[in-house]
C-alpha cells in the first residue's frame, strides 16, 4: 500500500522541519468562510489539512473535500470521529486507535468495520496512537468516546502509553486536548513523550497563539494542529504557520 503522506511526514521529522495542520470541521464554515480559510492556508504555506469532527450533524464531508480540492493542493487528511467519516475524495485518513482509553470499539472494533471501506476508497491509512489529554475542559471527543482523558500533569502516563502504541506498530503519536480546550497539552508532557518514542508527534487542542505553537514545537511536537481559533480569525493561520516553520 502506498505511503506517500506518511513518507513526507517522516521526511520532515528526520529533517526536524515542523509542520502545521489546519483542522476544518465540515459542518462549520459556509462557502465564503471556507474560501477565506483556504486562502489563508495557501498564503501561510500550511502543510496539511485535517478534516472531520467528533460529531458531524450535516452530511457534508464529500462536498467539503471537493470544495477544498478545487482551492488548494495541500493534502487533505480525514480526522475521523466515527466510521461514517470515510471518503475516497481525501488523500489519507488518520487510522486512530484511542490508546489512552479502554473502550474496545475505539481500540480495534470500529477499525475492523471500517478497514474494507478505507481499502476500497484507496485512502492511505496513517496508523496513529491517539491520546486524549485533560486540558481544562470536558470535550466532545472525550464524551463521545466514553473514555477518561489522561490527567494534565501525568506526563509519565502519556509517555508509557505512547511507548506501548509505538511497540504495537503505530506510526504516529497524537496528543489531543480536544476541540475548544482551555490550554494546550503541557510542554512537560510533550517532552516526556518525545523522550519515549521515535514516531512523529502530533499535538492539537488549545493552541491559540503563535507563542503557544512555538512552545509546543520546541517541546518536541512535529505537527501542530489548529482549528477553533482559526475559524474565528483565519488570519491567525499565517501567524501561527510562521511560528511553527521557524521553530
Amino acid at each position: 500500500m502506498a505511503t506517500k503522506i506518511l513518507d513526507k511526514i517522516y521526511q520532515a521529522h528526520s529533517e526536524k522541519r515542523k509542520q502545521l495542520a489546519v483542522l476544518i470541521d465540515p459542518d462549520t464554515p459556509n462557502d465564503a468562510e471556507l474560501e477565506a480559510i483556504i486562502e489563508q492556508i495557501n498564503s501561510a504555506k500550511a502543510d496539511l489539512i485535517f478534516l472531520g469532527g467528533s460529531l458531524l450533524i450535516k452530511d457534508a464531508l464529500d462536498t467539503c473535500i471537493s470544495k477544498i480540492k478545487k482551492l488548494t493542493d495541500v493534502p487533505v487528511i480525514i480526522f475521523p470521529g466515527s466510521i461514517l467519516q470515510i471518503s475516497d475524495k481525501a488523500d489519507a485518513i488518520l487510522f486512530l486507535s484511542l490508546i489512552s482509553g479502554r473502550n474496545p470499539e475505539l481500540l480495534i472494533g470500529s477499525h475492523v468495520i471500517s478497514a474494507p471501506y478505507i481499502k476500497q476508497a484507496k485512502l492511505e491509512p496513517l496508523a496513529t496512537g491517539y491520546l486524549l489529554v485533560d486540558c481544562g475542559k470536558a470535550t466532545t471527543a472525550s464524551y463521545m468516546s466514553g473514555s477518561f482523558p489522561i490527567p494534565y500533569n501525568k506526563g509519565e502516563i502519556a509517555a508509557c502509553t505512547a511507548m506501548a502504541g509505538e511497540m504495537l506498530g503505530q506510526k504516529l503519536t497524537y496528543l489531543d486536548g480536544g476541540s475548544g480546550a482551555d490550554k494546550p497539552v503541557s510542554t512537560q508532557m510533550i517532552n516526556q513523550v518525545r523522550a519515549s518514542v521515535s514516531t512523529p508527534i502530533i499535538i492539537g487542542g488549545g493552541i491559540k497563539t503563535p507563542e503557544m505553537a512555538r512552545e509546543v514545537c520546541l517541546a518536541g511536537a512535529d505537527i501542530v494542529v489548529i482549528g477553533n481559533a482559526t475559524e474565528k480569525n483565519p488570519k491567525l493561520i499565517k501567524q501561527i504557520a510562521k511560528a511553527v516553520h521557524q521553530s
